[in-house]
Order: structure tokens, then sequence, then C-alpha cells
């Protein structure tokens, strides 16, 4: 029992971890180059060059981390389903 207690607090410490993480820094070093916005490539005496724009990142070095970009999924989702309509769908009239 102490085994499936301690693998579960560990979940939730690492996963507590991330959630802070995702809101403390929402955006993350590209992970395709590493945040320098191009590949790399070398010359013909081995030294390192930079090469096209990444594709990923568009060249910006930083991408949305997952957890944030669920994060706001779920939050645009919300708002949208508990949207209430500023006008009201029938009209009242009283004839007096």
């Amino acid at each position: 029992m102490t085994l499936i207690l301690l693998a579960s607090a560990c979940l939730v410490i690492v996963t507590l971890g991330y959630i802070s993480l995702c809101a403390a820094s929402p955006f993350g070093d590209c992970r395709k180059c590493k945040g320098f916005g191009y590949a790399l490539k070398t010359d013909r005496k081995g030294r390192p060059r930079p090469g096209k724009t990444c594709r990923r990142c568009r060249g910006e070095r930083k991408r949305i981390r997952v957890g944030r970009h669920l994060f706001n999924v779920w939050l645009r989702l919300y708002r949208d389903g508990t949207d209430t309509p500023t006008k009201p769908a029938f009209k009242t009239t009283s004839k007096g």
C-alpha cells in the first residue's frame, strides 16, 4: 500500500510542478531548433553557421508549452459554453 501511495504522491508533485511552470513561464524554447531560431549547419571547415529559419517556431525561438496550450483550449471551450447572450431571445411588449 505504501508503494502505491508513494507513486501517487510523486505523480501529484510532478503534476503540480508542471502546472506551476506553465503558469509562470507559458513559453519554452523550441524543441526542434533548441531556441536558436534556425537550424545549425556546418561549413566545409566544420564551423557552425546559421541555416534555414526553423519551421516550427518560424524563427521566434519560443513555442507555447503543451500544458499551457491545453489550458487555453479548455478555457476557450468553457467561455464559449457559458457565454450568455446580451439580447433576450424574445421580445416582451405590453399592449395596454
